[in-house]
């Protein structure tokens, strides 16, 4: 699979398994969904005529707007593309666009490969690019991978493109238009209409979606308008009536607040605090990467009791918090500096019309004084140049699906020097890629005799978890404890805290759980994996009462494996709620096979084989390519005493995906507990062959080696993974053995003084007052 791909099905998996994912709350903030949900008790959604009435200035802003337009029946006066007999050929496949009978088709690959004449249902976007939807059978919209270049042509644009140009995808390919990962009702619908109800019917396997309305229109953000219009039509006395005006909440949060500059820095400060995120929360569903956990969901609640945004893993961000895939604005954004001091989207996008309050560099000088920001002695660049714009230092772009540029919202001071140490990327070198990163650095460091730090300040300690250097344990923790830094960083610090297992990590993690931010206890969860579930109870039953709906359920899931027995009845009526909730979320997206994953693994907690196989088995229905199923059914079985059957099962994920490497080596463990020793080692090799950077399945192929006698290959396959994973103690210490097992001296002591090196580090790194 290309790097490409890889990073769309990880993110797949994330956006619904539940150790993905988490957000941020202003600090001693706690939100619920409870006022919104009862003040819209019984409202009903009205549509955007009724609304027009009163509000025709408003209205005028949103039509022909990227939410007017985010979805339209396929009209001539919808249709972008060319359907005057186009055709466009992709790899072995020559697709035609044409008209017949009034409708638009197209003859493209179906689901078997040949060619099938399609209708086109539904337009999807408008610019820069524009998507097809086709109907299929069980209610299901499939999105086109040809999708219409919508740019002028002297910018490119045209002209039909696929969304994979390098990349064979095949019908039988899981990124075929055809199959589940281009599905709109689970991918898309959610943030293209209004009131969307996906309605998926598992035991049917169909789709009855609806809408209220087809695009992004009023009430998709202010929520339904009923109550509205009862108290707009009051004749007296209806300013004291509700001060919310009939609404779930309003959008005030802007209401008499000027931002005045501060000579001194040439900044702005806003006049008073923004004491809430209600606006960032009505936008972050549909601009940010995250799972759903609610059908329910009433504009204005808080975001975590009905979806679940990720963290600042790999591979959605970098290390220091920039994009890196597809991750639609808000995890960056709530980074920023902008956002803790109280800026709001509004602040730069006129909410009605989505565009940009002002031309980009004016939008910033709202907040920036020209004299200090609009300098050469600030930007250092030819006045009027690339290089000048606020954006192109701060809000360096990055291309999805071919030809939509996308803004970094973290709104970072460029880190080449960053880039040097840890890899990351940097707005400097970005622009000028003829340029080393070690050049821009210097002129950074040149041009302001300063080391250019900026407000974000966790790469090191968030690259550090991820590799598992030294000092990562003292860097995650010291994260951990700066409050000043965001709250998603700070999750993601203690989530990478549960791959180090020793005392100190154990007391951080415990008092994330009592953390003010939600998204951190949530964090603190994640971190408990490993540990046994009577130690989990202990530091996290608390939690299964939790606020937040995302907390509650993932400490569920967390202690879905504790006795009941053990608990007394309070303790087991909470975690039997959020177990209910848990399951619920998951029923939800039961057209996804990550979704049974979870549902399996859960029952499988629980104690409940036979709905855990059901699910397991379920996944496969959904999707007989998908790896996890395979794995997780084969240890069901394999826990249950029917090895014959988990054996069998991997040998069938073999058939069907034969380059995986999670299943090679889950195939070689089964072979080792089945005392086929050399089949076992063939096996596993062919884990390390294809996935070469897992260390752990190099470790565990070395000792199988030695296991077969073959102590001289075992030392090799250690060699090489050591050379991939210079700190990674595990491997050092099975070197160590290994040479002195072979009678290897020398070698023996210089792996052991490395091991040494390593764990002195380690500990230095944690006493206080290190450099």
């Amino acid at each position: 699979m290309s790097k490409k791909k890889l990073f769309i099905s990880l993110a797949l998996v994330l956006t619904v398994v539940l150790l993905a994912a988490a957000l941020m709350f202003p600090l001693g903030q706690e939100r619920t969904a409870e006022p919104a949900a009862k003040a819209s008790a019984g409202a009903r959604y009205v549509g955007r005529e009724r609304c027009a009435g009163c509000h025709a200035d408003q209205d005028k802003l949103w039509q022909g707007s990227h939410h007017d337009l985010a979805m339209q029946p396929a009209t001539e006066h919808a249709v972008l593309g060319d359907f005057g007999d186009a055709e466009f050929t992709y790899f072995d496949v020559t697709s035609r666009f044409y008209r017949a009978g009034g409708r638009f088709m197209v003859r493209t690959d179906g689901l078997d490969g040949t060619l099938q004449d399609f209708e086109i249902k539904y337009t999807f976007g408008v610019s820069p690019l524009q998507q097809y939807l086709i109907e299929f059978p069980g209610g299901r919209l499939q999105a086109l991978g040809i999708a219409w270049d919508a740019r002028p042509e002297v910018e490119g644009g045209q002209r039909w493109f696929h969304l994979y140009p390098d990349e064979h995808i095949s019908h039988e390919d899981e990124f075929h238009w055809t199959g589940l990962n281009q599905n709109w009702n689970y991918m898309c619908a959610e943030c293209h209409s209004t009131n969307l109800k996906k309605q998926y019917d598992a035991a049917r396997k169909q789709f009855n979606t609806t809408w209220s309305e087809i695009d992004v229109s009023c009430e998709a953000c202010h929520g339904p308008g009923s109550a509205h219009i009862e108290w707009a039509s009051k004749e007296e006395g209806w300013e004291v009536l509700d001060a919310q005006k009939g609404l779930a909440f309003t959008l005030d949060g802007r209401k008499g607040v000027t931002w005045s500059v501060d000579p001194a820095t040439g900044n702005a400060l806003r006049s008073k605090p923004r004491t809430g995120n209600t606006e960032i929360e009505v936008c972050a569903p549909c601009h940010s990467r995250r799972g759903v956990l609610s059908e329910d969901r009433v504009s204005g609640q808080a975001l975590l009791d009905t979806h679940r945004p990720a963290l600042l893993t790999e591979p959605l961000y970098y290390a220091d918090g920039q994009i890196q895939d597809e991750v639609y604005v808000y995890g960056s954004f709530i980074q920023s500096k902008m956002f803790h001091a109280g800026v709001s989207c509004s602040d730069c996008h006129e909410p009605h019309s989505l565009a940009l309050r002002a031309s980009p560099d004016q939008v910033c000088l709202q907040c920036h004084a020209t004299d200090s920001f609009v300098s050469t002695k600030h930007h250092f660049h030819k006045r009027g140049s690339v290089g000048a714009q606020c954006v192109a230092c701060h809000m360096p772009e990055t291309n999805y699906m071919v030809v939509d540029p996308r803004r970094d919202h973290s709104i970072r001071v460029p880190r080449p020097d960053l880039s040097v140490k840890l890899g990351v990327p940097n707005a400097c070198t970005r622009c000028h890629n003829d340029q080393t990163d070690r050049w821009a650095a210097g002129h950074v460091q040149a041009w302001y005799n300063r080391p250019a730090t900026g407000f974000q300040g966790y790469a090191e300690a968030l690259h550090a978890g991820r590799r598992g250097t030294p000092d990562a344990v003292s860097l995650l923790i010291e994260l951990l404890g700066e409050e000043e830094q965001p709250a998603i960083a700070r999750a993601t610090a203690v989530s990478l805290l549960g791959r180090y297992p020793v005392p100190l990590t154990l007391q951080s993690i415990s008092d994330s759980l009592y953390d003010p931010e939600p998204v951190v206890r949530l964090g603190g969860l994640m971190a408990l994996e490993a540990l046994p579930a009577n130690m989990r109870m202990t530091l996290a039953g608390h939690l299964l009462d939790d606020p937040m709906k995302t907390v509650r359920i993932e400490a569920g899931r967390m202690l879905a494996t504790v006795p009941e027995a053990s608990l007394d009845p309070p303790q087991r009526a909470h975690l039997r709620k959020a177990l209910d909730e848990y399951i619920a979320t998951q029923r939800i997206n039961a057209d996804r096979p990550q979704a049974q994953i979870n549902l399996g693994n859960v029952y499988r907690g629980m104690g409940r084989v036979v709905e855990a196989e059901t699910a397991y088995r379920g996944a496969l229905a959904l999707d007989n390519r998908f790896v996890p199923a395979y794995i997780n059914l084969a240890d069901l079985y394999r826990e249950t005493g029917r090895g014959v059957e988990a054996q069998k099962t991997i040998e069938q994920g073999l058939a069907v995906a034969p380059n995986q490497a999670s299943l090679h080596h889950a195939h070689g463990l089964a072979l080792v507990r089945g005392k086929e020793l050399d089949r076992a080692v063939g096996a596993l090799a062919r884990a390390v062959e294809l996935e070469p950077e897992n260390s752990r399945y190099a470790y565990v192929y070395a000792v199988a080696l030695d296991a077969a006698g073959k102590l001289t290959e075992a030392i090799q396959v250690l060699e090489d993974a050591h050379a991939l994973h210079k700190d990674n103690a595990e491997i050092l210490s099975a070197l160590v053995a290994y040479a002195r097992k072979a009678g290897e001296s020398a070698k023996a002591e210089r792996y052991a003084a490395q091991l040494a090196e390593l764990q002195r580090a380690a500990i230095n790194a944690l006493r206080p007052g290190r450099p």
